[in-house]
């Protein structure tokens, strides 16, 4: 796991895996851009429609607005930004696998943009379902200080653990065997959660988790223990 870490870092200044940074980056930012967006017409049109003229709540409509979309950015960065990065994971893939795994690199598939999107959506749509179930109990854990933020640090390395394996896989078929274990996927999520804690290196840790599951399942294939 930690030779993984550090050739990942090590990688960073590719140019295929900048390329790529810069468009999940930018994607995820217009999300939440929309969003704020969103959020700030629907309440004008709330306090219109229950309160009174616009200009007289739009200071307040905007402050809400904006603090809403800073929450939402804090606590789904990690949610949107991995499944943003489903639809350009093959460049990342395609530019670990060029340097260390040549082989491997020319007996892969090609992703199309139609299943990239499927992974995306399967991705988010997971991530919103697992956290949806969770929130109650994260409720019932907020009276312990730590239990709802090491609950949803659980579901997210679960679900980020997996999405990191498949985004890989899907290039593979033909080494199914090297599919990481529930154990490993756990640990890659979690390392990848705890980065995406951190901020700005929140940024890069879409990037180093996806070139570390990279890695990790050509590790496998070869017939390493990670």
């Amino acid at each position: 796991m930690l030779n993984a870490f550090f050739k990942s870092l090590g990688q960073l200044g590719d140019r295929a895996i900048l390329g790529a940074l810069f468009w999940t980056i930018l994607c995820a930012v217009l999300i939440f851009v929309a969003t704020g967006w969103a959020l700030w017409q629907g309440l004008a049109w709330a306090m219109v429609q229950y309160g009174g003229p616009l200009s007289d709540y739009a200071a307040w409509t905007g402050v809400l607005a904006a603090v809403a979309t800073i929450i939402a950015f804090w606590f789904w960065w990690r949610v949107v930004a991995i499944a943003v990065l489903q639809l350009f994971a093959d460049r990342i893939v395609i530019a670990v696998e060029r340097k260390h795994y040549p082989e491997a690199a020319a007996s892969a598939r090609d992703l199309p943009i139609g299943p990239s999107i499927a992974m995306a959506l399967r991705s988010l749509m997971r991530a919103l379902l697992y956290n949806a179930i969770a929130l109650p109990f994260a409720l019932i854990l907020l009276f312990t200080g730590v239990g709802a933020p090491m609950l949803f640090l659980a579901v997210n390395a679960v679900l980020v653990g997996r999405d990191l394996d498949e985004m890989v896989a899907a290039r593979h078929p033909h080494l199914g065997g090297a599919r990481a274990s529930r154990t490993s996927r756990f640990v890659l999520g979690l390392v990848a959660n705890l980065l995406l804690l951190v901020p700005l290196v929140n940024l890069l840790a879409p990037i180093i988790a996806a070139a570390m599951a990279t890695h990790l399942f050509h590790q496998r294939a070869a017939g390493g223990k990670v």
